[in-house]
Parts: C-alpha cells; structure tokens; sequence
C-alpha cells in the first residue's frame, strides 16, 4: 500500500477549465439585466435603468396592453491587419426589462432620455384618479 500526497487545493489549469465553473461564468452570458430605481411621485412614475455602453439607436422601448418593455441590443466588430496576422475582436450584450404598470398611468403620456449610461423614463399618471384610502371595518 502507497500513500499518495493530494493537494486540498485544485490546480490553476483545474480551476479553470472546470465546466462547472468556467463555462457557465458570467464571462459567456450575452444577456444581462440592468440595475432598476423606481420612484413614485404625485403626478409621474420615474424609472432609471443603468445601461452603460449602449448607444440610443441600441435600445427600443414600448408599451403593449399595461406592460413596459424596454430592450437593448449592442454589437461592436474591431478587426486589425498585420504583414503576419489578422486579429479580430468582437463583443455582443442584449437585454430586457418588462414592467407592469400600474392602472392609474398614462401609456401616451411617456418620455425617455438616455444620458450618461442612464435611460431615464418618465411615465405620467391619469389626472383626476387618484385612488384614496379608506378604511374598511370588519363585520
């Protein structure tokens, strides 16, 4: 009988080709979600998205029967040309956010601006809605 020393720890090359771990990563997932912040005011519905890197022709936004969608898609190519090799890099990310609106809104009534990474909406709600509390007793 031989006694074979083993090391608790895995080697490099293991850690990182392990299937588990490697490729399921998220360095290989092409779709992210983006950070949210969601604000009520008196008269308007605020919501940020955090969308860095993305281009205003990258993302769309619409409405359709009470839901928000708001998608983006983004792919860049960069290719360079040597006398002994060709290199060519390319990254893609896409990404969708749905939201249920509440019934008080206005879906005609909503702007969007993209600055900074950030795309703001704003939705508007219905005048003269505005729900009241009431208490309701128990019988």
């Amino acid at each position: 009988m031989s006694l074979i020393k083993r090391s608790s720890f895995p080697s490099l090359l293991e850690e990182f080709f392990n299937s588990d771990r490697f490729f399921d990563s998220d360095f290989f997932k092409k779709d992210w979600v983006p950070a949210v912040n969601i604000a009520e005011k008196d008269n308007q519905y605020e919501v940020e998205l955090a969308i860095p890197g993305m281009k205003k022709e990258d993302i769309q936004i619409q409405v359709d029967r009470g839901v928000l969608k708001v998608s983006g898609e983004n792919k860049s190519e960069k290719e360079e040309k040597d006398k002994k090799f060709t290199r060519k890099e390319f990254s893609y990310s896409s990404f969708s956010r749905s939201f249920t609106l509440p019934e008080n809104t206005d879906e005609s009534q909503i702007e969007a601006k993209y600055e900074d990474g950030i795309l703001k909406l704003t939705i508007a709600k219905k005048s003269g809605e505005q729900s009241q509390k009431k208490l309701i007793t128990v019988k």
